[in-house]
């Protein structure tokens, strides 16, 4: 019979069919149980995982303080259980009218990557307990029993809304997220999905350039597009009346027709590309196009020059190409100054909504002519 963790816990049934137990543990017991869910992505490119890395400087101040003597550590490290757990409700009188029952846990202990327990919030505190005296200390836990990952991400996600969370990390995590989310987090949904698709089609100008919280940068130099911006760029088109993605929306159902929305980015940033061929794939720091500026302003012009053009038509690459020509010569992406910007140096222009504002109204001035 394999080894097992048994710890007195408090059973509350908020809901039926997700068990919720509170309850204490050594410190140096939590990741005998539990392991950590790294984000991460599989062969086949799905995610897997949704915890970010480890920051150990944050752990070892975290440390620091629990090694004070007159340190507590108040906030409950909340874990994900697998349906392996038991629970043995304990006798005893009914207080009140709390629907909460005593009893006794007991958890498996497993090999590290079998573990019947997941950190869903806490994996720095947990790492710092067990490298601090506090290892010795009982640790406050909340858990909620479930083999779905999906409602771990969810929970995760809920949980460090109101904390500062990588915005690339929840971009990520949203698209294998299927249940009800805050609006907040609810509009980049299928952006964030739109950039995983974009990242991965052959016919994507995009394709390996969008760089995620999965990206290992040390070795992927190609991802240059930082997601957030992209992101940015499709939320706008799809939820403005004015945006040319959000003809493509059912606004009465939330439906939405995804392979035209494909096709309309593909198309327009395709011929972005090909009339700035010296800028695109670059680092950021060597192209402000691929720089967060230059996809929002370019953005924001794919509005005004998509409403005008489907793709399906005749001649529909043609027809953005001569509709973007005017703007060639007035770019300045790599080198040189913008002249239609009082000659400011060409890496001047910065991710601000100053700058996006500045770029994108030159650049339709420029295309509709009234400034040529």
């Amino acid at each position: 019979m394999g080894k097992s963790i048994h710890v007195r816990a408090l059973l509350a049934k908020q809901d039926p069919k997700i068990p919720l137990y509170s309850f204490y543990i050594k410190g140096s017991d939590i990741l005998k149980i539990a392991d950590v869910s790294r984000i991460r992505r599989g062969e086949a490119g799905d995610l897997i995982g949704y915890q970010r890395t480890e920051v150990k400087r944050h752990i070892d101040e975290i440390a620091d303080y629990l090694n004070d003597e007159s340190s507590i550590l108040t906030h409950a490290i909340i874990l994900a259980l697998s349906t392996e757990v038991s629970f043995k409700q304990s006798r005893g009188p009914k207080v009140g009218d709390q629907e909460v029952i005593p009893g006794v846990l007991e958890i498996p202990i497993r090999e590290e990557g079998q573990k019947c327990a997941w950190i869903v919030d806490g994996q720095q505190r947990t790492l710092a307990v067990s490298k601090s005296k506090a290892a010795a200390n009982d640790i406050p836990v909340t858990a909620f029993v479930s083999d779905d990952f999906e409602v771990h991400r969810t929970q995760f996600l809920l949980v460090n809304k109101t904390k500062p969370l990588p915005n690339s990390l929840i971009n990520e995590l949203l698209p294998e997220v299927n249940t009800s989310l805050p609006p907040s987090l609810a509009r980049n949904k299928v952006p964030s999905a739109l950039c995983n698709l974009l990242n991965r089609d052959p016919e994507s100008p995009f394709k390996g350039l969008i760089s995620r919280q999965t990206t290992d940068r040390s070795k992927d130099k190609k991802a240059v597009i930082t997601d957030t911006s992209l992101i940015e760029v499709i939320r706008n088109s799809l939820n403005g009346v004015h945006g040319c993605l959000y003809q493509y929306k059912n606004v009465a159902t939330g439906e939405m027709d995804i392979d035209s929305i494909r096709q309309v980015i593909n198309l327009y940033w395709s011929v972005v590309k090909d009339l700035f061929p010296h800028a695109w794939g670059l680092p950021a720091g060597k192209s402000r196009l691929m720089h967060g500026v230059g996809i929002k302003s370019m953005g924001i012009l794919m509005d005004r020059v998509m409403t005008q053009i489907l793709p399906q038509e005749n001649q529909a690459q043609q027809r953005v190409e001569q509709a973007l020509q005017p703007i060639v010569s007035y770019c300045a992406w790599t080198e040189g100054e913008w002249e239609k910007l009082n000659l400011r140096p060409w890496n001047a222009l910065q991710n601000t909504r100053t700058d996006v504002k500045l770029l994108s109204n030159m650049l339709i001035r420029v295309y509709t002519g009234v400034d040529r």
